[in-house]
Order: C-alpha cells, then sequence, then structure tokens
C-alpha cells in the first residue's frame, strides 16, 4: 500500500449535499456531546469556505442550504 503525505485536503470533489451534512452534523455532534473541538472545526471550515466564496459565513451556509433543496 502507497503512503501519501499531505498538510491539505481538496474539497474540489466534494458535493454541496456532503458539505453542508458535514457542517450540520459537526455542529449537532459538539452541541450534543459538548465536544469544542466538533464546533470549532466546524467554525474553521466555514471561515475557509465562505472566504473562498467571499460571503459571509451567514450568507454561505444559505446558499448551501438553498442549493441543496433545489433538488
Amino acid at each position: 500500500m502507497k503512503h501519501f503525505d499531505f498538510d491539505k485536503i481538496s474539497i474540489q470533489e466534494m458535493s454541496k449535499d456532503d458539505m453542508l451534512l458535514i457542517i450540520e452534523a459537526l455542529e449537532y455532534t459538539g452541541k450534543a456531546n459538548n465536544i469544542d473541538d466538533f464546533l470549532q472545526l466546524r467554525e474553521n471550515i466555514l471561515i475557509e469556505l465562505s472566504s473562498l466564496a467571499e460571503l459571509s459565513q451567514d450568507q454561505f451556509l444559505d446558499y448551501l442550504k438553498e442549493e441543496t433543496l433545489s433538488f
């Protein structure tokens, strides 16, 4: 088996549905189990994605929700 060394993972191939699911799962699990690391990871992901999209975090979440509900 090949060993790959990487520091970052590309989200290029991830669907909007998967992105939203991960963000919501991190929030739910973090709040339900009082795990701050999950909430911080959710925040970090949102900061990066909303920055890439040049939107606020709330606008980005609204965009994802609209896109996933439109199918």
